[in-house]
């Protein structure tokens, strides 16, 4: 889902979904600018993430999810993506960062939204809520995957740095033989492509 999905007049910049995990989707959201800078944005985010089901959101009269969501929102989300980023970088560079441990560990302490099953138009079974989640237990979902993400050594075995220039994003690399070296290959990727193409025109025209 596009980050315009919900509300096309904040459609840009465009949200990023690719990091393996959403904790570290979380991340993403303060590169190359800030992307959770109003409530609307926040709803978006959590939708695309998956946080609140496509079933949520049909229930809600004009899509209007996270009725609750404030400015108070914002702060919580990035104060969380802060400890998060602080923890997992920590871990990445042998420096516990047991402040930004605390913090995420007392969030995810909080229930997580209840999840259920209804059933669809087709007659399938589909994933909802039991209620409009709260803050807190948006909060909690994602602090409990950061927390599943590093005291699991398979999966923070593969969690790896962008190599792109001035890149800060972190990823799982779960491809085949564990040989990804970009947050995207499109973008950053890219980017890396075409610079060795044009430092290999300059030494043929020397």
């Amino acid at each position: 889902m596009s980050a315009g999905a919900l509300d096309t007049a904040t459609a840009t910049p465009e949200f990023r979904f690719d990091a393996g995990r959403i904790s570290l989707d979380l991340l993403a959201t303060a590169h190359p600018a800030e992307r959770l800078d109003s409530v609307p944005r926040l709803r978006s985010w959590c939708t695309g993430e998956g946080l609140v089901p496509p079933a949520a959101v049909a229930a809600v009269p004009g899509g209007a999810v996270l009725p609750g969501a404030d400015a108070l929102w914002l702060v919580a989300f990035r104060e969380l993506r802060g400890h998060i980023g602080s923890l997992v970088r920590g871990e990445l560079d042998g420096r516990p960062a047991q402040g930004a441990l605390e913090c995420v560990n007392a969030l995810a302490r909080e229930a997580p939204p209840a999840p259920r099953a209804v059933r669809s138009g087709d007659g399938t079974l589909v994933r909802a809520l039991h209620a409009d989640p709260g803050c807190n237990a948006l909060l909690a979902l994602l602090a409990r995957d950061a927390v599943d993400l590093l005291t699991d050594p398979a999966a923070r075995s593969r969690l790896r740095r962008c190599e792109g220039d001035n890149c800060p994003l972190i990823y799982l690399d779960t491809s085949r033989g564990r040989r990804r070296r970009w947050c995207s290959s499109g973008a950053c990727g890219n980017r890396e492509r075409v610079a060795r193409h044009r430092r290999r025109a300059a030494l043929a025209r020397v």
